[in-house]
């Protein structure tokens, strides 16, 4: 009989949106003693007890893929557990083929925790690859995350949300040298803890790499006129703003601010791009920038000096690629804004095109002619075109009230 090998990848990263970028620095290891050589315990569901098996789990795994035998004491611990197979199957069956697995154990340590026989449930047929994560490794982790989420009842909360996140333990020893470099840095835990959720991918560089990245913001801050005494709260707000900008290399962050002062920008303008952009500047290439730059100056033929003054009022002009800048522009036209209305309100090209429709829907309802009105009332969050929108609504239902008009008696 012949077999066939596949590879499965097992640490799962996260991300890839819009941003990129995220700090880490190095500090000594900490010493972790929560390895438990015991984990049953009184009144638990989870059937006979488990031998502990000490087992690394690689990054891969070898399946023999023509008999492809599912491990049938996994099968019966998680039917134990009330869990939904079928899902598993469907999304990641090659963890339902592993000789070993972790599904009691596992399941054991997450009521340990606070969680409930439906949230566990939860869990493994989301993220099935938890049960394959030895006691050690898991203990591991959880004390880990501990460091910045004390509180098991907050901890279990944020497992149930992102379990991924959590059970990711490819590059522990970045993870740990990270979050001492984020405390040092002078971030609070809370965003930590956001950033371990939200934005793992950032904890997989090693932490003198990020802190490279750090130095690199640092001092271009200050080489743009930017004072010492803010300097650490503009990087720090940097970072809980878009932490994936310690993605981006030196030399890149170094290449784009370059780029953008021979651009005509002054250094008090890059500044000003680099906070209303909150770091996503970075992601950028000096190529892709250019090709914004001339399409934008093409489309509202202006000058440079006219064209900063766009850009300053809405940076997606230099952020956003020119496919998205042409789809959104066609989508305003066809609306019957002129190009003159969107050159006077630049910032409505920070809205997708299903947005912006949306909205002249709801102010048409209500008379409003967007062709001929402000374009202000489209800006803003979604919280600020409501507020717009109530008032608009509220003025056009006022009733009109004529101080001099007879009393009906017969009231």
């Amino acid at each position: 009989m012949c077999f066939q090998s596949i590879v499965f990848p097992f640490c799962i990263g996260l991300h890839s949106m819009m941003l990129r970028g995220v700090a880490h620095s190095a500090k000594d290891t900490v010493t972790f003693l929560l390895a438990r050589s015991h984990y049953s315990s009184p009144g638990l569901w989870f059937g006979p007890e488990v031998t502990n098996r000490s087992f690394l789990i690689h990054s891969t795994y070898t399946i023999d893929t023509k008999s492809r035998q599912e491990n049938q004491k996994t099968i019966e611990d998680l039917h134990r557990l009330s869990v939904d197979i079928k899902k598993i199957r469907r999304v990641k069956e090659w963890v339902l083929l592993q000789e070993v697995a972790y599904v009691t154990e596992t399941a054991r340590i997450l009521q340990e925790m606070g969680a409930d026989k439906p949230a566990i449930a939860s869990i493994l047929e989301r993220c099935p690859q938890a049960m394959l994560l030895s006691p050690e490794e898991l203990n591991s982790q959880r004390a880990l995350w501990q460091l910045v989420c004390q509180k098991e009842n907050q901890l279990i909360k944020l497992i149930e949300q992102f379990p991924d996140s959590f059970f990711t333990t490819g590059y522990h020893e970045n993870q740990k040298a990270n979050i001492l470099f984020f405390q040092e840095l002078g971030l609070k835990n809370n965003i930590i803890t956001r950033f371990l959720t939200s934005a793992p991918s950032i904890f997989q560089n090693p932490a003198e790499k990020n802190k490279r990245v750090i130095e690199t913001l640092q001092r271009s801050y200050l080489s743009l006129g930017g004072s010492d005494a803010n300097m650490k709260i503009w990087i720090l707000k940097l970072l809980s703003q878009n932490p994936f900008v310690l993605l981006s290399t030196s030399s890149a962050i170094q290449e784009n601010l370059e780029f953008l002062q021979k651009s005509n920008f002054s250094d008090h303008e890059v500044l000003q791009l680099l906070s209303k952009l909150k770091g996503f500047i970075f992601q950028l290439t000096p190529s892709t920038m250019q090709k914004s730059i001339l399409f934008s100056k093409d489309v509202f033929k202006c000058n440079d000096q006219e064209f900063k003054r766009l850009v300053l009022k809405c940076p997606a002009l230099l952020y956003y690629s020119v496919p998205i800048l042409e789809e959104r522009l066609e989508g305003l036209l066809k609306e019957g804004i002129s190009i003159a209305q969107i050159r006077e309100t630049p910032m409505v090209l920070e809205l997708t095109t299903q947005i912006i429709q949306y909205r002249i829907k709801k102010l048409s309802a209500l008379g409003y002619n967007i062709k001929s009105g402000n374009l202000e009332h489209l800006n803003g969050t979604k919280k600020d075109f409501e507020a717009n929108y109530g008032k608009i609504q509220s003025k056009k239902e006022r009733p009109m009230f004529n101080p001099v008009a007879p009393l009906n008696t017969e009231d």
